[in-house]
């Protein structure tokens, strides 16, 4: 069953052109990895999907239907790990971990919240002494740790990924790779990831999309990555300067 539909979705700002009518399907359950160059519009592909810009034309559907009035019902099925981590300097890791849950619809109690903070703060590996922490007490992959724990805390439907290792080591990488593996395929939850990094691609997905200059140029199963006879994916995955994409000098 599908979960995310995009029909021929488009979005501009001003003359510079970034969808070019895009169309996918994510189907429920599914981790899709979303990849391409800086500038493609993989950013602006899921912040129109999340409703935070609006498409110039097209069609977006989420179970089959379109984005409903009720801004916050639609958005409390979504969790996000940022780029960043995008933590909450003033606030400690558990109060980072439920923040979602302590506002809006279906608000915790402190006590509760605090409670299924500290469960999915073990989840991602990390011990309950952490909890009363600040975001700067904390290493990257610890940080990084932290953004995970928030994302599934309000046990979302779907879940998008930014840059999830961007800043990390290589072994702390493979480390957070495997823990979205293994988180979205325990919640059954829907993927979709934006990344450079072809080892958290390999990792995590089941389906990849490539987008350049606002267009799907490539999109199937991970498995066939390599064999696809695409030029504009050959060359991204083998980082080849020469080809159809035209490196920025």
């Amino acid at each position: 069953m599908t979960k995310i539909a995009l029909t021929d979705v488009t979005k501009s700002f001003g003359p510079k052109h970034v969808l070019r009518g895009i169309s996918l399907e994510v189907g429920r359950g599914e981790s899709m990895v979303v990849i391409g160059g800086s500038g493609t519009g993989k950013s602006v592909l899921l912040k129109c999907i999340l409703g935070i810009i609006r498409a110039d034309r097209g069609e977006i559907l989420i179970d089959g239907k379109p984005q409903g009035r009720d801004r916050d019902a639609f958005l409390a099925q979504f969790g996000m790990l940022f780029q960043g981590g995008a933590l909450f300097d003033s606030l400690s890791v558990w109060q980072n971990v439920a923040f979602r849950l302590m506002r809006g619809t279906g608000k915790r109690s402190k006590t509760e919240a605090r409670e299924i903070a500290v469960e999915k703060l073990r989840r991602v590996g990390l011990s309950p002494d952490v909890a009363d922490l600040f975001p700067a007490e904390l290493s990257g992959g610890m940080q990084k740790r932290v953004g995970l724990a928030r994302a599934i805390a309000a046990e979302p439907e779907i879940i998008f990924f930014d840059e999830p290792t961007t800043g990390l080591d290589p072994i702390m990488s493979g480390v957070i790779n495997e823990l979205i593996r293994e988180i979205v395929v325990e919640m059954g939850a829907t993927a979709m990831t934006i990344t450079h990094d072809m080892s958290s691609v390999r990792a995590i997905a089941d389906r990849v999309l490539m987008l350049h200059d606002g267009h799907v140029q490539w999109q199937g199963p991970v498995g066939e990555m390599e064999s696809s006879g695409n030029a504009y994916l050959d060359q991204f995955l083998h980082g080849r300067a020469e080809g159809p994409i035209e490196a920025v000098r």
